[in-house]
């Protein structure tokens, strides 16, 4: 690709920031970002101008000829863009506090994708979105935009409901997650070819093939999930546990980790119950990790995205 392009990030201030950069830094000659806008609100501010520092660090130690921006001001960054990102977190991470201990202190899941907790963020979370949109249509009219603002499928959906704008995508990583657990289990080389069907919706989704250089394999993996043999795709922000065989089976589909909380609601509401009594709400835990992160980002020395 040839032409140069601008991309806008709102919610630039997020700790997540530096791993988008570092994809667009290897992917530099396939997609050539020639501006990179980084555009948060006040009350982020100080993570902006800590973000912003580190990523400039990157750029100029990966030597790409990319001009980094940071503003308040969204419509500045916007005009002419051609593609902008969405990751923002309305209320910060004290408001997903909220999401999750609300629902806990009256017996139902709080977690931030699905849920009670899930629909109190959509609904903080659309109204902005929606305003977002409408300064889209107005400034950068041709530009895509790119949501990984939680949660997914419901703000997704609710733009393409309620709005004329139709250059909108929604993604989360669990199908991505899903492939490298894939590739690990069934010890795939680098040069195997791997593609698999998935359907649903973010962040309930069901894998129901698995091709390896052209051939299913789908029946083996299944077989060694529900068996227990192969552990199925987990991430980390929810606790373990396996589907049951006679689940796996008469699905015969590969749920993602996420449906443990419609398939196993008791055991999982049980689990996150006992956390709750303990004072160990997930976005206590995150609040202290991004709390460690953003003072390694704050290393002059720092160049690189730091190793997970």
């Amino acid at each position: 690709m040839s032409q140069k392009l601008k991309v806008v990030t709102i919610g630039g201030g997020s700790s997540y920031t530096p791993e988008l950069l570092e994809g667009f830094i290897k992917r530099y000659h396939e997609l050539p970002v020639s501006e990179l806008w980084l555009v948060d609100v006040e009350g982020g501010k100080a993570k902006l101008d800590i973000i912003f520092d580190l990523c400039q660090r990157m750029i100029d130690n990966a030597g790409v000829p990319m001009k980094l921006y940071k503003t308040l001001d969204r419509r500045e960054a916007l005009k002419d863009a051609d593609f902008v990102t969405t990751q923002l977190r309305v209320g910060q991470l004290p408001a997903r506090e909220l999401d999750e201990r609300i629902p806990l202190s009256h017996g139902y899941l709080g977690q931030e994708t699905n849920g009670a907790g899930g629909l109190f963020k959509g609904l903080r979370t659309i109204p902005v979105i929606f305003d977002i949109v409408k300064d889209v249509e107005e400034l950068c009219p041709n530009a895509w935009v790119i949501n990984f603002t939680n949660p997914a499928g419901m703000v997704t959906e609710a733009v393409y409901r309620h709005t004329g704008f139709k250059r909108f995508i929604g993604v989360c990583n669990i199908p991505i997650g899903m492939k490298m657990f894939i590739r690990d289990v069934l010890m795939l080389k680098d040069s195997d070819d791997l593609s698999i069907d998935l359907f649903g919706l973010n962040h309930m989704v069901f894998i129901k093939d698995v091709l390896v250089n052209g051939k299913s394999r789908f029946a083996e993996l299944l077989d060694g999930v529900a068996s227990g043999q192969l552990k199925a795709s987990g991430v980390k922000n929810i606790f373990d546990l396996p589907f049951s065989e006679g689940l796996i089976r008469s699905l015969n589909l590969l749920p993602c980790s996420y449906l443990l909380y419609y398939f196993k609601q008791k055991e999982m509401l049980a689990i996150e119950m006992g956390e709750y009594y303990k004072g160990g709400a997930r976005a206590q835990v995150v609040q202290k990790v991004e709390k460690q992160l953003f003072e390694l980002y704050k290393n002059p020395e720092l160049k690189v995205k730091p190793k997970a």
